[in-house]
């Protein structure tokens, strides 16, 4: 562990960091999710609606750096893909 304070306190905002991007991640996936559920029901409306909210979620986690911008995007556009094929 760290001793000298300047370390201790770097601890403490790794620590944090690392937390809320756990949480970013963890919103990220449960929304792909749900998103990969309303493919499989084939409910058109649902689809649309989820995806819009995929696709907030994945841009804001990129924003905040959770994830890179091109990890991001081909995120987006595969979800936006599947949309397509299922209308």
């Amino acid at each position: 562990m760290a001793n000298h304070p300047s370390a201790l306190k770097r601890a403490r905002q790794s620590e944090r960091r690392r937390r809320d991007n756990l949480r970013h991640k963890t919103r990220v996936r449960s929304v792909v999710k749900a998103f990969r559920a309303a493919l499989e029901a084939g409910d058109k409306a649902r689809i649309q609606q989820t995806l819009q909210d995929a696709v907030c979620v994945i841009d804001r986690a990129a924003q905040r750096g959770v994830l890179k911008g091109n990890t991001a995007s081909r995120a987006v556009s595969r979800l936006t893909t599947a949309a397509n094929r299922a209308a």
